[in-house]
């Protein structure tokens, strides 16, 4: 695609970032066909093609953004599936974050959706706030028929009271002591929504890195990632979180903690994390404080399947009990598209004795992407039930994958447990079984 931006435009990073991008682009529309908003919509200018030059337009321009733009720039879901079909390698991940974040500085939203978005910003990346918000859901919830009459501030607070939880998570056991011989010591990000919805996550990737001989840290200092608020446009919001993970993650990394042992590897239990931690270097590429610090995290960072893949596990101890029972497999759009991790979860999986089913259209996203299912929840609305029909095509007795967004998203349309990947290996290899799971009888 041929571009006109002036020297001086180019002088910012960011631009000439983005400028290389969209010089990338030959407009041969391969995204188009793998484009969930334009499936559904079927409209040019809400498709990966269609945004590039609305995106373009603007920031060549060095125009504020348009009711126009901030509409189709919204209604991406930031899956990335444009990305894994492009044959040019366009990054539009980092075209798409860099049209949110002028969006945030040049376009003046209604006092609904900033409201909205305020809130979601202070209270998601927060845990105990999360918390207390959560417990207001719970008595909010039989407003949702109410609120679905409402204009579209109104749908957009029945979705988020939808998605909350009806009851609070079980406390689950944590690992009494690390296998011998020791292969590893590693930092687990906690995270910020995942421990509150379903602590039981990082609890099980605990006792199962315990059994492998892998030492879990604990890094008091952590924060968010910064995923939520980096797709809102919130950039500087979204490095303060990134620079205090840094900062505590690398104290762990150069010895400085008390027992001066340092770490393998920082894992995600969330793939949505794991997109933006691997992404950090790139954040912080004009930071000459952060830099190298970033690279250095970006590299250290994995998904627990990818650790998990490396490791020679034991024989599983309860295969008779997981034998055979049939573990739809759905890859998020952050670990297939934004990671390009493809079948080592599944092949854990199968590993395990789990028949582990391929869900058809598992490239198209299930309408979760961070906080999309609440601020655009019609949309969102149509993808979950397109990925849970097709789901169920395969006539799976537990859902498996490896996002607490798509847990929840998915979670709200089916009857059929959503599980953790994790959860199903811990289960396994000697561990509990999945709360969702724990009282129900499967014929195998």
């Amino acid at each position: 695609m041929q571009t006109n931006f002036s020297t001086a435009q180019l002088a910012d990073s960011h631009m000439a970032s983005s400028e290389k991008i969209l010089r990338t682009c030959v407009h041969c529309g391969f995204c188009t066909a793998t484009c969930p908003t334009y499936l559904l919509l079927g409209d040019e200018l809400d498709s990966p093609r269609g945004r590039i030059y609305l995106i373009k337009d603007m920031l060549e321009g060095g125009k504020p953004a348009t009711r126009q733009v901030v509409r189709h720039v919204d209604r991406c879901l930031s899956c990335l599936s444009c990305m894994t079909t492009c044959p040019s390698g366009v990054h539009y991940m980092h075209l798409v974050d860099h049209a949110r974040a002028h969006i945030e500085m040049t376009y003046k939203r209604d006092w609904a959706d900033r409201l909205l978005r305020g809130v979601l910003a202070h209270v998601l990346p927060y845990p105990r706030v999360f918390r207390l918000a959560l417990a207001g859901a719970l008595f909010a919830k039989p407003l949702r028929p109410l609120l679905s009459r409402l204009p579209a501030v109104g749908k957009r607070l029945g979705a988020m009271i939808a998605l909350a939880p009806s009851t609070s998570p079980a406390v689950t056991s944590e690992p009494d002591s690390i296998a011998e011989p020791r292969r590893g010591r590693v930092v687990v990000l906690e995270g910020c929504a995942q421990p509150v919805l379903q602590p039981s996550i990082n609890a099980a990737a605990r006792r199962l890195l315990a059994r492998a001989g892998v030492e879990t840290v604990r890094v008091a200092d952590e924060a968010c990632c910064g995923a939520l608020v980096h797709h809102m446009g919130r950039e500087a919001h979204a490095l303060d979180f990134a620079r205090r993970n840094i900062d505590a993650w690398m104290a762990e990394i150069e010895c400085n903690g008390p027992d001066g042992k340092g770490i393998d590897a920082i894992l995600i239990t969330a793939s949505g994390c794991g997109t933006t931690v691997k992404d950090y270097g790139f954040m912080f590429r004009d930071d000459p404080a952060y830099a190298d610090k970033a690279r250095r995290i970006s590299a250290l960072t994995r998904d627990i399947t990818e650790y998990l893949h490396t490791l020679e596990m034991a024989p599983a101890q309860k295969l008779q009990s997981t034998r055979k029972l049939a573990v739809a497999y759905h890859s998020a759009c952050s670990m297939q598209h934004g990671q390009q991790i493809g079948d080592q979860p599944k092949r854990l999986l199968r590993k395990a004795g789990f028949d582990v089913r391929d869900v058809p259209e598992g490239h198209i996203c299930c309408g979760s992407a961070g906080v999309y299912n609440i601020l655009q929840p019609d949309i969102a609305g149509r993808l979950r039930d397109r990925k849970i029909s097709n789901i169920a095509r395969v006539r799976p007795q537990i859902i498996a994958t490896g996002n607490i967004g798509c847990i929840t998203q998915i979670g709200s349309g089916t009857r059929t447990p959503v599980v953790h990947t994790i959860e199903l290996l811990d289960w396994a290899y000697g561990g509990p079984p999945p709360p969702a799971i724990e009282n129900m009888e499967f014929g195998v």
